[in-house]
């Protein structure tokens, strides 16, 4: 029990050091989170460099901001919630709203399952990358941090069915773009 508490009072006065500006605090903090930080911004951008200016606008958020958080809680979690939030934010200021009909939507399905398994992370994520803005964004949502089709609508402003229509059809495209690369790799 005692061990439990001096963690939390470490991490208590960690957090105190970083309300404090203090810079060794932010850096530790920054070094330590940029490297799992990263890919989630990555998910959500166009490229490397997008992603970055997300990256970079999160910590901002969180430095600012890391007065609310909860000593004891997960801090990885609380800085991931807030670079899919910056994300979203970056998304909302950047792309046009499209609304797209749900019953236009489609499904396809295709004989070629084994291309995902043969492809590396960073050619996932180059595919993913293709992706407009609006199925992008909707994909991460629901497929990878786990939100219901009503919290997508609510956090992209969109309705439940456009983001259904737009699910549907970010994974018919991703899975054309995974196969034309599995192709164009040789798998």
């Amino acid at each position: 029990m005692e061990l439990t508490l001096n963690i939390q009072q470490g991490e208590k006065d960690f957090i105190q050091a970083c309300i404090l500006n203090e810079e060794w605090a932010q850096k530790k903090l920054y070094e330590e989170h940029y490297s799992m930080m990263l890919p989630v911004c990555l998910r959500y951008a166009n490229d490397e460099e997008e992603a970055l200016d997300i990256l970079h606008e999160g910590f901002i958020k969180v430095f600012r901001h890391i007065s609310k958080y909860t000593v004891g809680t997960s801090l990885k979690a609380w800085i991931k919630r807030i670079m899919v939030n910056t994300a979203i934010d970056y998304y909302r200021k950047r792309s046009r709203r499209r609304t797209e009909d749900l019953d236009n939507a489609i499904s396809v399905s295709h004989n070629a399952p084994d291309v995902v398994s043969l492809m590396s992370a960073e050619e996932i994520l180059s595919a993913l990358q293709e992706l407009s803005p609006a199925y992008r964004s909707v994909f991460n949502l629901y497929i990878i941090e786990g939100y219901s089709h009503k919290e997508v609508a609510d956090k992209l402003n969109i309705s439940e069915s456009t983001s259904r229509s737009n699910l549907v059809k970010a994974r018919q495209k991703l899975q054309g773009i995974l196969i034309r690369k599995g192709t164009e790799y040789g798998k």
